[in-house]
């Protein structure tokens, strides 16, 4: 019995060493973790359960059959963060480069489908060199399988991808029908086509780290979420945003101790707006002082900063936000923010987090480049996703909501909950000077009737209570009351149940 027990510890000693002392060494170098060492900072310590140590691949072709190690590659199995269950995968790039193979693929769809069969998320560390090539089809073969296990469990288990090395060909569009990407700063990338093939085909010059680093995907593709500066500040904050999320689309939000009073009053929001109508200010400032104890999680902080998406807690139970940002092109809705926005509203509503809207746009930019772009599709898209969500919404609207985007934002005509406004909110067609220049083109040669028609229109319509006069606003509130008045409607519409008509699925304008 003793020789088969130090039979068990040997080999468990060989598959933990992967490929080996001097490639984990190398791995070390570049200042990278090995896969292991990510997956014991990822989860609780001592919580993580391994599955197919011992598996090996089934190659014989290239003189494969003369190197088998143990794992094939990738670490796979279950744990817990912060006491809640969550499936892991992480590829080990000392072995074969982290390639994928057929029995490297079964390993993660193995607990791809038992994530979906026990309701729990899927965070997947990637750090591969793509296909293995010696395998051939068999490979590519894997990949599908394990999109196919992405396509089912969209929806139904939040999906993490974290990017802490190479992600090429084949290998990113698995991450790319996740929830969420995730990249570490100078030590990973993803693209479809290296850059040796990109300068064969196209005579472009350029280096991974610019044709798909993380600064590429979080600022000009919107591929990537967010970047973090190095292994272990990456693996911190998918801890802190697997807080945030339900362990699954029936679990509901999780609710963790609070300590910040739902009732606060904050009189500083009674002066964020500025006097001056086109002078900005920071949206920032309100959702950290309305969330408990200041905490927001913000996504694609780097992208499309005209719209701000994230997570708060309300009495320790997640909200997603949505708010315009009057410090980005004044707020005003484009295609990048309308994707961005419609994106992460349609995640909410898949997994039954409440929405909270903050508005402040003046409308659509305007310019060839968002109509050539498709800007009419795109913002239907961030309409579509709010009008077909079923999720508690709670809109507040700050200041401006001009047009058609004070239609898109969380309206009360797509079926908005509690549609709030500040004394400080214009809600029209337009601004007044727009405005005034259509409905009195004939008298614009006279200054001073069309300042006091500018005037008139301001009185009149610059200000929520003419919404307010048809039920469109269901209150005015103070500014400096917004958390108790967002915290008591979100705890009102804790029991809401509203279902859209049966269909197989929707046709959003992709």
């Amino acid at each position: 019995m003793k020789d088969i027990l130090q039979e068990l510890e040997r080999r468990r000693d060989e598959a933990r060493l992967g490929g080996g002392q001097r490639r984990i060494d190398a791995q070390h170098a570049r200042g990278k973790l090995t896969a292991r060492e990510r997956i014991e900072l990822l989860l609780d310590e001592g919580s993580f359960e391994e599955f197919d140590m011992f598996v090996a691949h089934r190659s014989t072709d290239f003189g494969m059959e003369a190197e088998r190690p143990y794992g094939d590659g990738v670490v796979t199995g279950w744990g817990t963060i912060n006491g809640r269950m969550v499936y892991v995968f992480s590829q080990d790039f000392t072995v074969f480069g982290g390639s994928l193979s057929e029995t490297h693929a079964q390993k993660i769809c193995k607990i791809m489908d038992m994530a979906v069969q026990n309701g729990a998320p899927v965070i997947g560390l990637n750090d591969s060199g793509g296909a293995r090539i010696q395998e051939g089809v068999a490979s590519l073969a894997g990949y599908a399988d394990v999109f196919q296990r992405n396509i089912m469990a969209s929806g139904v288990v939040p999906q993490i991808s974290v990017i802490m090395g190479p992600c090429a060909g084949g290998a990113v569009y698995s991450p790319a029908m996740t929830d969420f990407i995730f990249m570490v700063k100078d030590t990973s990338y993803m693209f479809v086509t290296g850059p040796d093939v990109v300068k064969t085909v196209t005579n472009e010059v350029v280096t991974a780290e610019q044709l798909g680093g993380a600064s590429t995907h979080t600022r000009k593709s919107s591929v990537a979420d967010g970047a973090f500066e190095d292994d272990v500040e990456t693996l911190s904050e998918i801890r802190r945003l697997f807080d945030f999320l339900p362990l699954n689309n029936r679990d509901g939000v999780p609710v963790r101790p609070f300590f910040d009073d739902p009732a606060r009053i904050d009189e500083s929001l009674d002066t964020l707006i500025p006097d001056n109508p086109n002078q900005p200010y920071d949206m920032k400032e309100l959702i950290v002082k309305v969330a408990d104890e200041g905490d927001f999680y913000e996504i694609q902080k780097d992208f499309a900063g005209n719209i701000i998406t994230g997570f708060i807690r309300l009495e320790g139970r997640t909200i997603g936000v949505v708010a315009n940002q009057p410090m980005v092109l004044a707020g005003c809705l484009d295609i990048d923010s309308s994707r961005k926005a419609a994106r992460f509203v349609r995640f909410c509503d898949s997994f039954e987090i409440p929405i909270l809207t903050f508005v402040d746009v003046p409308g659509f930019l305007p310019g060839t480049s968002q109509e050539y772009g498709g800007v009419i599709k795109h913002g239907a898209k961030l309409l579509f996703a709010y009008g077909e969500a079923t999720v508690p919404k709670v809109t507040v609207i700050t200041r401006k909501a001009y047009g058609g985007a004070y239609d898109v934002m969380a309206s009360k005509h797509l079926r908005g909950d509690f549609n709030y406004a500040w004394p400080t909110a214009e809600i029209a067609v337009m601004g007044a000077k727009g405005a005034v220049e259509i409905l009195y083109r004939s008298e614009l040669n006279d200054p001073d009737k069309i300042a006091a028609r500018t005037k008139d229109y301001e009185d009149r319509f610059a200000n929520p209570f003419v919404a307010a006069e048809k039920g469109f606003i269901d209150e005015v509130i103070q500014p400096r009351s917004t958390r108790r008045r967002v915290a008591r409607s979100f705890a009102a519409l804790r029991g809401k149940k509203l279902s859209n008509p049966w269909k197989k699925h929707d046709n959003i304008p992709l």
